[in-house]
């Protein structure tokens, strides 16, 4: 059993490059006509811009799984793991026999927002490329984070056509295991798991060290998240997120998340032990963000410097876009972005400006690991809304002659090559193959695919 998950793992192809969604789209229909005994493929909705969703059912086990790419269109690395495993578990019976599965597999689930981040997709993958082309969608314009939910005073009720497929499938099959695939783009490798299971923890730390890929030692991704190990946190939930701004903030909590929930919160309605996985990869790698030495920085001084720069960043965008507002003619998904952006920002900081000042965790020397994270690595996520706002203006100059406009994209642009210039030189980053990435996250998958099998056993 387990000789048969390694091969698979280690027949991954060599990956240079992401597949569009018309390729992946195209493979996915060659499969089921290839491997119709046992591969059907399923319509399941539309996108926002009115594409086909598809999903391929593989096997006739027990054990329902939801595997979906692309819950965020910026986090590409799921669509070739899902790619290379639907053909796998198609072609490959002894693989598909060792699990009592059925697969529900979703490719790509943000078509539209994959197909902008198209500028990237083929390299070259340098910082200043990715941001020059990279798009993620507003916060209650996500995949992820659009299913419907009420806790307390939050009421949420409007999930994207996107959403709706993931939660026809979710309401009709009831998944026992649903892997959201996501990615980081810089730092290391981290979990998020739904309960405690230590039996995955030396199996989730072994596969990035197999394939010297490091662990993301620095940093929690948002301050209330729960370390299970070392890279391993428990699943973040909209819940927790209202209770930490409850908590560190004057305001209704409701006022400020104004998205939906994650596709665990809601999965668990309809099956209680459902287990999910999310396996964050990186795509440049820099040896800092796994060195748990001591720096001479207080980890609390970090943090707040790097909400100073945050704040900094905000204020850029901010004048830019006020300079611009009434002369914007086109209402682009970049637009959206921003403006959301805009109108969330401040009352977040606030919360982590607070939580930053009092929480005692932050009363030490940080690693320095967890200085990069607060120095280096935040940095280069500025320059991603740096370059959705040059994004958005640069739209408008294609096809609106304004000079403002024009002085303002100009403006804006030397300002992120600057920037990426900067921390270029901060930097000593090398970017990481894909098949790497591929194979820690499709080992995390298996492993976890066949621990919940087990556990239902």
């Amino acid at each position: 059993m387990l000789d048969t998950l390694s091969e698979a793992i280690e027949n991954v192809p060599k990956y240079n490059v992401f597949m569009t969604p018309e390729e992946l789209d195209r493979s996915s229909i060659d499969l089921a006509e290839k491997y119709s005994d046992v591969v059907k493929l399923l319509d399941v909705g539309v996108t926002r811009g009115g594409d086909k969703i598809y999903a391929l059912r593989i096997g006739e086990g027990k054990n329902k799984a939801l595997l979906f790419g692309c819950p965020h269109p910026n986090e590409p690395v799921g669509t070739l793991v899902l790619e290379y495993l639907s053909w796998e578990l198609a072609k490959n019976n002894k693989l598909r026999e060792t699990f009592d599965y059925t697969w529900y597999i979703v490719k790509v689930a943000d078509k539209d927002g994959l197909r902008l981040n198209s500028g990237w997709l083929k390299g070259p993958f340098t910082i200043l490329n990715y941001a020059k082309n990279y798009y993620r969608p507003a916060g209650n314009k996500q995949v992820e984070w659009t299913f419907p939910i009420e806790y307390k005073t939050l009421k949420f009720n409007d999930p994207l056509p996107e959403t709706k497929a993931l939660i026809n499938l979710i309401e009709k099959y009831k998944p026992d295991f649903v892997y959201s695939l996501h990615n980081a783009g810089f730092g290391g490798v981290y979990y998020y798991i739904t309960e405690e299971a230590p039996l995955l923890f030396p199996i989730y730390q072994k596969f990035p060290k197999d394939y010297n890929v490091p662990l993301s030692l620095g940093e929690p991704e948002v301050p209330w998240a729960y370390m299970f190990a070392p890279a391993i946190y428990h699943m973040v939930s909209t819940p927790e997120n209202y209770e930490y701004l409850k908590k560190y903030t004057n305001k209704d909590p409701a006022e400020i998340i104004k998205t939906g929930t994650s596709s665990f919160d809601y999965a668990r309605m309809f099956n209680p032990n459902v287990f999910e996985l999310v396996t964050e990869v990186p795509y440049y790698y820099d040896s800092r963000i796994e060195d748990t030495r001591p720096s001479e920085v207080c980890r609390r001084k970090a943090v707040l410097d790097n909400i100073e720069k945050s704040k900094e960043a905000y204020q850029l965008i901010k004048n830019t876009y006020e300079k611009v507002n009434d002369k914007l003619r086109f209402f682009s998904r970049f637009r959206e972005s921003v403006e959301y952006y805009l109108g969330t920002f401040l009352d977040s900081i606030a919360a982590e400006e607070k939580w930053a000042k009092t929480a005692p965790e932050l009363e030490r020397k940080a690693t320095i690991a967890e200085n990069f994270d607060n120095y280096q690595v935040s940095e280069f996520y500025r320059l991603l809304t740096l370059g959705m706002t040059y994004r958005m203006l640069k739209i408008e100059v294609e096809s609106n002659g304004n000079t403002t406009i024009e002085t303002s994209l100009k403006s804006i642009e030397e300002e992120l090559e600057q920037r990426a210039e900067k921390l270029e030189k901060e930097l000593n980053y090398t970017v990481i193959p894909l098949d790497k990435l591929v194979k820690i996250q499709l080992a995390a998958g298996l492993y976890t695919a066949l621990y919940v099998q087990l556990k239902n056993t």
